[in-house]
């Protein structure tokens, strides 16, 4: 990112994981320079987000912006990315599950406070497997699905 304010504060870093075949790397700029252009109440800094991930020869590449209220005395470039990086986690982690092994969007229920309340019951049982360390929640769901009363061990209740 090139800016004219010679007071802006900016900051870059560069970040490689190479997992197999495949070798990502993510550089995010941030910069103070546009905070009293944009007029955004308690902006702090603007970030390019730059994805370059290279599998079996081909490079895809992709750009993300953002704009954040955390302060550059305390969270630079590499602080940002590591949140950015958090975020996608959280993405894999629970949305995904919630979507795909559980079925959320092909849910039918759609009126009232239903849709909230399964929502609510499918988060606790993603934890309550996660806490029973399982990392797979598709095969910890089948799992308690042949087994009924592991599965109520998990709520605290034994079965006899």
């Amino acid at each position: 990112m090139v800016f004219s304010d010679p007071e802006a504060v900016c900051d870059e870093t560069v970040d490689v994981d190479k997992h197999g075949d495949r070798v990502e790397v993510r550089k995010l700029q941030s910069s103070t320079a546009l905070n009293d252009y944009l007029k955004w109440p308690g902006l702090q800094q603007v970030c390019r987000i730059e994805r370059e991930v290279t599998r079996r020869g081909k490079t895809t590449c992709e750009t993300a912006f953002a704009i954040t209220s955390l302060r550059t005395e305390r969270y630079g470039a590499a602080e940002l990315l590591a949140i950015n990086r958090g975020h996608w986690g959280i993405e894999n982690r629970l949305h995904y599950v919630r979507d795909v092994t559980m079925g959320e969007d092909a849910c039918r229920v759609r009126s009232g406070m239903a849709p909230q309340a399964l929502a609510i019951m499918r988060n606790i049982a993603i934890a309550l497997l996660r806490d029973a360390g399982n990392a797979n929640i598709a095969a910890a769901l089948r799992r308690c699905a042949a087994r009924p009363r592991e599965a109520l061990k998990l709520v605290g209740i034994e079965g006899s």
